[in-house]
């Protein structure tokens, strides 16, 4: 097989006559010796190279190479400005360290490389003891070195964790607890990393730092991509914590959910609605989504709808009511209730009642349950009834069967019963009292009542 490669690759030399590089290498591949041409680079070939030149160049690679270790045995032979390495050594790097040096020397115009690498067993054990020989001198000897870039960087991080604790003088800056406690954690990381460098310069490493930012910012960049939800609430989380647009026990509507505001932590917008239920919002969402703060202002308005037939006066019932509005204790005089016409259809006015409460002090749906009970029992009073026609229609057995049936009056209940329906006081709401009752100081809330509120 070997012969008929050899023939080959004549033929294909006598065919095409390679260049002077290329018939180096097949020679070596023929030979199985193992060597390179070297041509240097930006330098130009002198027309008067002299045998006192190629000495010269001689003479300076063998004094270098004898001062350096692992290259004290090579042979140099310079003709022509072209230096020959021989010799065998122990290491690939110790064969580029040879050549890369008399590149460097002026006047050498080609090496060629004839070095070899000693692959004995013997010699790579011996060669590979010796290195850890040193590095366990070395780091025996650098041991106090270490001990003192681990006290120091010690020291950094209890100094770090003790500033981060300083919320006092960070509420100095903010009255948001949330970014006081943000700036603290700042202050803890920048500390941490000044710690850090003088370790390291301590222990002559600066050139490391480049490394771990590098490394850093690849892996922060495929956290951030994962974690990119966590991160974007956490930063809605802050953004909601600087515009404070509600407060503990707000009653807002977030995107079709309406309840309380119990808390704000860095992650969700935690609701209780009217039903006792915990709604848990993303603060990303609750950051993008149009808010309705009924608390923010304690004056609320709410509205009645109230048909009566075509054939009533209509004004003297927009009177009659407007009277029993203003005789109520627990409706504003300003802004001052109102009784309007919305629609008129169908042989029916649609007549529309508008009614002011202070919410710090009465509850909404107790004062708008009782206005309706005040209207109607006015109306009943001056015999105003529904325009709707109710058949009643009952099969008669006897005259006990067509006794009429005993309305109730408010007398007839039980004293306490009668007494909580009038109740309209804002302390009976069912949700705000479930807040205040579940409220933990211990638990993390970003909402500071002090803090401005956003208009």
């Amino acid at each position: 097989m070997l012969r008929y490669l050899t023939l080959f690759l004549a033929l294909v030399l006598l065919i095409a006559p390679p260049s002077y590089g290329a018939e180096e290498t097949l020679l070596n591949l023929l030979t199985g010796e193992k060597e390179a041409t070297i041509e240097v680079d930006n330098k130009s070939i002198a027309t008067d190279t002299t045998l006192q030149d190629d000495q010269k160049i001689q003479k300076r690679l063998n004094t270098l190479y004898a001062e350096i270790n692992g290259l004290e045995n090579l042979k140099v032979q310079v003709r022509n400005g072209v230096v020959t390495l021989q010799g065998e050594l122990n290491s690939n790097n110790d064969s580029e360290r040879a050549v890369r040096f008399a590149r460097q020397v002026s006047g050498v115009v080609a090496i060629n490389n004839r070095l070899t690498v000693n692959r004995t067993i013997e010699r790579r054990l011996n060669t590979t003891w010796e290195r850890l020989r040193s590095m366990v001198k070395d780091t025996i000897g650098n041991i106090p070195i270490f001990l003192l870039a681990l006290v120091v960087f010690g020291a950094f991080w209890w100094l770090g964790s003790l500033l981060s604790r300083q919320h006092k003088l960070y509420r100095t800056f903010s009255n948001n607890y949330f970014i006081a406690s943000l700036i603290g954690q700042i202050i803890n990381l920048l500390v941490v990393l000044i710690g850090l460098f003088v370790a390291l310069t301590i222990l002559d490493a600066t050139e490391l730092i480049k490394t771990i930012l590098g490394a850093a910012s690849i892996v922060g960049l495929a956290i951030g991509f994962a974690v990119r939800d966590t991160v974007e609430n956490y930063i809605a989380s802050i953004l909601l914590s600087l515009r404070n647009p509600f407060n503990v026990n707000d009653l807002v509507k977030i995107e079709n959910q309406e309840g309380r505001v119990a808390r704000l932590n860095s992650r969700a917008t935690i609701l209780i609605s009217a039903e006792g239920n915990h709604i848990r919002i993303p603060n990303s969402t609750v950051f993008k989504a149009v808010i309705t703060n009924y608390s923010r202002n304690p004056q609320r308005r709410f509205t009645i709808l109230l048909a009566i037939h075509e054939c009533h006066d209509v004004l003297a019932i927009q009177s009659l009511v407007l009277t029993t509005l203003k005789t109520m204790p627990n409706l504003l005089t300003e802004p001052k209730p109102e009784v309007l016409i919305q629609s008129w259809d169908n042989g029916l006015v649609q007549l529309q009642i508008l009614a002011w409460v202070d919410q710090t002090a009465y509850s909404l749906n107790r004062v708008r349950s009782e206005t309706l009970r005040s209207i109607k029992a006015t109306l009943d009073q001056h015999q105003i009834g529904s325009p709707t026609t109710t058949y009643d229609i009952r099969m008669v057995k006897d005259e006990a069967d067509t006794a009429k049936p005993k309305h109730l009056t408010p007398e007839d209940l039980p004293l306490a019963n009668h007494s909580e329906l009038y109740d309209t006081s804002a302390h009976n709401d069912a949700a705000k009292a479930q807040v205040i009752e579940e409220r933990d100081p211990a638990e993390e809330n970003l909402l500071n009542p002090h803090a401005p509120k956003e208009l």
